[in-house]
């Protein structure tokens, strides 16, 4: 049993998929992060300022 050499299209198209692959990845990773700080919701208008008491 033997395999036939790639050609080069296949190689190419190979090198085209890893690179859409890394973007999907990358948008992926972007979604994610922007999910997982809208959902932490951190009001940072009520964090007092150094100088500054708390209204109450």
């Amino acid at each position: 049993m033997f395999f036939r050499d790639e050609h080069e299209v296949h190689t190419r198209k190979r090198s085209l998929n890893r690179g859409v692959g890394l973007v999907l990845a990358a948008f992926v990773a972007l979604i994610f992060g922007l999910t997982v700080v809208k959902v932490s919701n951190i009001d940072f208008s009520e964090v007092p300022v150094a100088g500054q008491e708390a209204s109450e």
